[in-house]
């Protein structure tokens, strides 16, 4: 068993976590939360203590992982305070502000013996591993240009910020997902091209991004905006041969959100009129449209990772250079829109 803490007891770790770690109830057990508050907001789990005292965690020698979910600012912080104390650490995203901080972690680990990794759930979201399936099987041809849109409507959270600051950052924030995805399926880029904007005024929240990573010929554009009424597709890849279209996302964090959780048989999984199209010419230039069966997503497979990794010394699924890189770009990123303002 690989016996894990909690520091933050708010929606990341209520949400995205506890359904996916509890979910693995013959590998992980769930020990102690700790919130600095010490307020129960949250439906408390039985025989999990919550606690306002940070020692309980760093005294306690059963406890092999702690997962920090707390605001991004701290991750650093309470990474390191965690290394220091012996134990392993499993950081949400984004990982760190700098890449320099993301290195003297992934050092410290290194030097103590000890298992740090971003928690990068969204590379088992349904729509990303369907896109995967399709370009691996070939009758695309050679890829040409892939986009990924993670939009929203959602116009009344940038107009109440009133200043920009990297905790309200849209590109830190949600650019941890996609640009991950693309560094974990097609590596580390030739080139990029950063549009990082403030669609409400200068001085004010980065409220949009438009990043495009070229690989030889094919450019992968990872686009995001909170002004975006009607969605754009989640993945849309051209190839020589055709086109893939998968409109809408996984649907773990929609279940979710109506507190439907992994227990039910049905959680996540895409219905018909959620599959995906793929459009192509084949060998013999006849056309073909087809609905795609959606992949299962599972965030649960982070956690089966992360147990791999501690426990029986199997390779992290999520490399430290692939995070060294996403937190290079996000800087590279927010630093335009921090010089222009």
């Amino acid at each position: 068993m690989l016996t894990i803490a909690y520091l933050g007891n708010g929606k990341s770790t209520n949400r995205y976590h506890l359904p996916f770690s509890t979910k693995l109830q013959d590998k992980i057990k769930v020990k102690t939360i700790y919130s600095p508050s010490g307020k129960l907001t949250w439906p408390t789990l039985e025989g999990v203590h919550y606690t306002s005292d940070l020692e309980d965690i760093y005294r306690d020698p059963e406890i092999q992982l702690v997962v920090v979910t707390t605001p991004s600012h701290l991750h650093y912080e309470l990474g390191k305070d965690v290394l220091l104390h012996g134990k392993n650490v499993l950081i949400e995203k984004p990982f760190t502000e700098t890449s320099a901080q993301a290195k003297e972690l992934f050092a410290l680990a290194q030097e103590k013996g000890l298992f740090v990794q971003c928690y990068q759930n969204r590379r088992f979201d349904s729509d990303f591993l369907t896109t995967q399936k399709v370009i691996e099987s070939g009758v695309l041809g050679d890829l040409l240009e892939v986009e990924m849109h993670y939009d929203y409507f959602r116009p009344e959270i940038p107009r109440s910020v009133t200043e920009f600051s990297l905790n309200t950052s849209y590109l830190y924030g949600h650019a941890c997902h996609t640009l991950d995805q693309v560094i974990s399926y097609f590596g580390q880029p030739d080139d990029v091209h950063y549009e990082v904007r403030q669609l409400l005024g200068k001085n004010r929240m980065n409220d949009y991004f438009d990043l495009d990573l070229f690989y030889g010929r094919m450019k992968v554009s990872v686009k995001s905006s909170y002004f975006r009424l009607k969605e754009r597709p989640s993945f849309v890849v051209y190839g020589e041969n055709g086109v893939f279209v998968k409109q809408t996302k996984d649907r773990q964090e929609e279940h979710l959100k109506q507190f439907y959780l992994p227990d039910h048989a049905d959680f996540g999984i895409d219905l018909p009129e959620h599959y995906g199209t793929l459009t192509y010419m084949d060998a013999n230039g006849n056309y073909h449209e087809e609905k795609v069966i959606s992949e299962i997503g599972d965030y649960s497979r982070v956690y089966e990772g992360v147990y791999e990794t501690i426990i029986h010394g199997k390779e992290k699924i999520v490399k430290d250079e692939e995070t060294i890189l996403q937190i290079e770009m996000l800087e590279t990123g927010i630093n335009q829109v921090i010089t222009e303002s």
